[in-house]
């Protein structure tokens, strides 16, 4: 029977300085590790090479999710979006720099304007999904997008908008499965069902399905058990990257012993 591999997103500690970023992560309990490209943690030629020292004698092997904090891959603004795509690109970059298995991005939002162009965001959003996924690819990496949770206006959140997207898009871009996420849009079966075939890595945290805690597994009213059967009906065996910012050592062996 195929099993995934549990691994560890660096968001908990995303407060801390770079540094004890890098304590922390020798005392987490899986060698596969989240690099969050944001904040005190954004990345930088310096930080690649010292995550590659630590990889080379501690085994780690790393995804990166991409920065998000002023992030719109569906700007409006021509000027702006060339520099969201420069960052991104960078990060990218970075990502290939440390043999990154899954660079993960998040879908451009609505704005305050996007009234005024009706459907202009999502076809915006497109291009700069193609965009980067070729990028990407050129840097042996691959690039994938996150569903992501209610109220925040992004343009793809649900199933059905990622159905569209998929119908669409014409690239090969694969689904990163955000669980908590999915949990606020009750939709964790639909996607789980639906998109089996483009999950290529899963972010796994918990909520009481009204917002986005990222609370530790176990703590809001997600239904692992039932998540649990379901990654086994669809023969999932890549890595479920634990999101949580509270628990997080708890999490990743309740994850264990439900998966692994």
């Amino acid at each position: 029977m195929v099993k995934p591999k549990i691994g560890l997103s660096t968001l908990y500690c995303l407060g801390e300085p770079f540094k004890k970023m890098t304590q922390r992560i020798f005392k987490a309990d899986t060698t596969y590790i989240e690099i969050v490209d944001e904040g005190f943690h954004a990345l930088n030629r310096r930080r690649v090479q010292i995550l590659n020292e630590l990889a080379a004698s501690y085994g780690f092997k790393y995804t990166v999710h991409a920065p998000f904090a002023d992030i719109n891959i569906a700007s409006p603004s021509k000027p702006l979006l060339n520099t969201i795509l420069k960052r991104l690109e960078k990060s990218i970059l970075y990502a290939s720099a440390l043999n990154c298995q899954v660079w993960v991005f998040h879908p451009g939002l609505k704005t305050g304007i996007s009234m005024f162009y009706p459907g202009k965001e999502w076809t915006r959003n497109l291009k700069t999904a193609r965009l980067l996924f070729k990028f990407a690819s050129d840097h042996g990496v691959e690039a994938a997008i996150e569903n992501v949770p209610e109220p925040f206006p992004f343009i793809m959140k649900s199933m059905e908008d990622f159905k569209r997207f998929y119908s669409e898009v014409n690239e090969n871009i694969g689904l990163v499965f955000d669980i908590g996420h999915a949990n606020i849009n009750g939709q964790i079966e639909l996607f789980l069902t639906a998109f089996g075939d483009k999950i290529v890595h899963m972010h796994a945290h918990d909520n009481y399905g009204k917002s986005d805690q990222h609370l530790g597994i176990g703590y809001g009213n997600v239904n692992w058990e039932k998540v649990a059967n379901l990654v086994r009906e669809i023969s999932y065996d890549k890595i479920i990257t634990i999101e949580s910012v509270e628990h997080v050592d708890e999490s990743v062996h309740k994850l264990k012993r439900l998966l692994v």
